[in-house]
């Protein structure tokens, strides 16, 4: 199949023309519009190759059902010990700053460059991007960050300072959304870390259909509390 390349129109080709490595299309911006065309569509920004942006929509794709979130007995104990306070949206440019700094395995360097930073700060500051913040002794010891739209939201990195800091942050993302009966966290690609807490693939076009009626919803914009 061809890869696309993107007009100047915030426009994407239908998420059933990718790759089978799910890459879809190359170019385009990180303007907010686009941003929220190509999360509303199933499709998401993953890497820079010098001025150019790949943009992805895999098959199947990893989902996490909030009913269906798996807690370990040491990360329920963790939670009620209260280490950790947990904030939202307190601290969002900085947790995508760590989130590029944090090492990750079978990758050198990282995605998430200035303008990746740049883009989603102007999302988080206009409601749909979104962090969730562990601190210790008030220092920031791990979070995610993420978009929402409609009842979905789109979890795009996350990092830790120490250990199981960002596993609690998930833990209270899912239990916030899932208050507001948010329909799925979509959660891109399969990882050992997504798997443990529930996570599951679904094929693309269920993930689609999910998507749609999830977008049928306002969305619960920014600044988020809990």
């Amino acid at each position: 199949m061809p890869v696309y390349l993107l007009p100047d129109e915030p426009v994407f080709p239908p998420p059933s023309e990718a790759e089978p490595d799910g890459l879809l299309a190359i170019g385009g911006d990180l303007s907010a519009a686009r941003l929220l065309k190509a999360y509303a569509d199933g499709i998401f920004p993953w890497f820079r190759d010098e001025e150019d942006i790949f943009w992805f929509s895999p098959d199947p794709r990893m989902v996490l059902f909030p009913g269906e979130m798996k807690v370990s007995e040491s990360l329920k104990r963790l939670i009620r010990s209260r280490k950790f306070e947990i904030r939202a949206d307190s601290s969002f440019q900085q947790v995508i700053e760590a989130c590029a700094e944090a090492p990750r395995d079978g990758q050198e360097g990282t995605w998430i460059d200035g303008d990746f930073i740049e883009a989603y700060v102007r999302l988080h500051k206009l409601g749909f991007a979104h962090s969730f913040e562990t601190f210790l002794n008030g220092e920031l010891a791990g979070g995610l960050y993420g978009v929402s739209i409609g009842r979905a939201f789109f979890g795009e990195s996350m990092f830790h300072k120490i250990n199981d800091a960002s596993k609690v942050a998930f833990y209270y993302m899912v239990e916030k959304i899932k208050t507001w009966q948010f329909h799925f966290i979509d959660c891109q690609v399969e990882t050992d870390l997504l798997k443990h807490f529930g996570a599951r693939q679904v094929p693309r076009t269920e993930y689609l259909e999910r998507l749609a009626s999830a977008a049928e919803y306002p969305t619960h914009e920014g600044p988020w509390a809990l």
